[in-house]
């Protein structure tokens, strides 16, 4: 991958990547694996790029596509007899230097995989029509989705688990 092509096609919209990857890892590895692979498929996938929808569409796409593929692939690994398994990393709250940020994270990824998207994308600031062309799903749906998820997360965030 060219240093060009990172500088200007990647780097501006890690922010969401790295906000991605965060909301469906557990470990700095993990994060840190997911995000190089989230790179890695937007670069192999740039000549794919039909102008169809803007270039942050195309990245949260590819970014939520590839995190749901590996969170799928890990979970299957974890599926694995015990005396297999290899023992899993803590949560680590560095990630987030405001503990209010990080509660809201760790309530997130009790979420669904696609609650999360959603809210991720809510959470950016995207319209109910952009997120519904990135999920792919209606804008009224989009609309119940997050007034829903919302709920969610209040229960969560209060300590009263579903």
């Amino acid at each position: 991958m060219s240093s060009d092509f990172y500088n200007s096609s990647i780097l501006p919209f890690a922010p969401i990547i790295i906000k991605i990857c965060r909301a469906y890892t557990d470990s700095q590895e993990d994060y840190e694996d997911y995000y190089q692979e989230v790179c890695l498929q937007i670069w192999k996938s740039r000549d794919n790029f039909k102008g169809n929808c803007k270039w942050s569409t195309w990245i949260y796409r590819i970014s939520l596509n590839v995190c749901l593929t590996l969170l799928k692939k890990k979970n299957k690994s974890q599926m694995l007899p015990a005396e297999d398994k290899i023992v899993g990393e803590p949560q680590e709250s560095q990630y987030f230097s405001d503990n209010d940020l990080f509660q809201l994270y760790e309530a997130i990824k009790k979420l669904s995989e696609v609650d999360r998207a959603v809210i991720l994308l809510y959470l950016e600031e995207k319209s109910y029509q952009e997120i519904s062309d990135i999920i792919g799903t209606s804008s009224n749906n989009i609309g119940v989705r997050i007034t829903r998820i919302t709920k969610r997360l209040k229960k969560l965030l209060d300590g009263k688990f579903d």
